[in-house]
């Protein structure tokens, strides 16, 4: 049997951001809209002066037998 995955619109997509100083654990949390995790970046960034972050995008998929 073979099948497929596919993204899942409904489910949708949360967006979050880490700092990635060495001394610094702080993140921007789970965001349903990615401005608001670029914004915590901008932030952070300003408050802290660390300016190197890692960003993720998380979706949902779901996975289908092929017919």
């Amino acid at each position: 049997m073979n099948h497929t995955i596919r993204h899942v619109p409904e489910g949708g997509v949360t967006y979050e951001a880490f700092c990635t100083a060495s001394d610094c654990d702080e993140n921007s949390g789970a965001q349903d809209d990615q401005e608001a995790a670029q914004d915590w970046c901008l932030r952070h960034t300003g408050s802290t002066g660390h300016d190197m972050f890692r960003r993720v995008a998380t979706d949902h998929a779901r996975v289908t037998r092929d017919e």
